[in-house]
């Protein structure tokens, strides 16, 4: 029998634990919301306009009444994944462990905005699976190689074309976009307003947030 997404998550190493179930039921806390709980992984080239989108939609949401909390890749390599690198095997680890407290989030009811590079399809794929069914979305902020260039907030493109920094996204490492995604912003074509307007439409169809 196919295994659900919560039973293909990565097994404990001891033998001694038994995973806790809350006596608050997610529908009792979606009641309460009035939202579904749900994941929009926010997946583009650094200076894409990832955690710029997801920031302004948090803002957004919250002034609704949402339950919301953007994850993004600074935040978590300052804490949760400190320990890991820039190598493939470091990026599935670090999407790994993102992935798992994003579906705590959910567990709570909230609308995670996950806003990371996540440059392999298999990656972002495994996260997919960690949820439950029709409360993942992807987003994918699609903006060209050259004008995530000519913005380098953090002058990183500089870094990487001086070979100052390795296995960067886009320049010495791949980047996979995705084939299907839910939402798809093209950030060079669309202004940061409307391409939180954009968001929210998805949101008012499949997690019942109210204009």
């Amino acid at each position: 029998m196919e295994k659900s997404g919560r039973e293909k998550s990565a097994s404990p190493k001891s033998e001694n634990i038994t995973a806790s179930i809350s006596t608050v039921t997610l529908p009792q806390r979606e009641q309460r919301n009035r939202h579904r709980g749900a994941v929009l992984w926010f997946t583009g080239l650094s200076a894409s306009g990832k955690s710029t989108v997801a920031n302004e939609l948090e803002k957004a949401l919250f002034k609704k009444g949402v339950q919301v909390f953007v994850l993004d890749g600074d935040r978590v390599r300052h804490g949760l994944c400190s320990d890991l690198g820039f190598s493939p095997t470091d990026r599935q680890e670090n999407i790994r462990r993102v992935g798992e407290v994003a579906r705590l989030f959910t567990d709570a009811g909230f609308i995670c905005l996950a806003a990371f590079i996540s440059p392999y399809r298999a990656d972002r794929l495994l996260v997919r699976k960690l949820m439950d069914g029709g409360n993942f979305f992807e987003v994918y902020v699609n903006a060209p190689l050259s004008v995530c260039e000519q913005r380098d907030p953090k002058g990183l493109y500089v870094k990487a074309r001086q070979k100052k920094i390795k296995d960067f996204t886009g320049i010495s490492a791949p980047y996979e976009p995705p084939l299907n995604p839910e939402i798809e912003l093209r950030t060079d074509k669309l202004a940061v307003p409307d391409a939180v307007e954009k968001i929210l439409r998805h949101l008012r169809k499949v997690c019942g947030v109210k204009k």
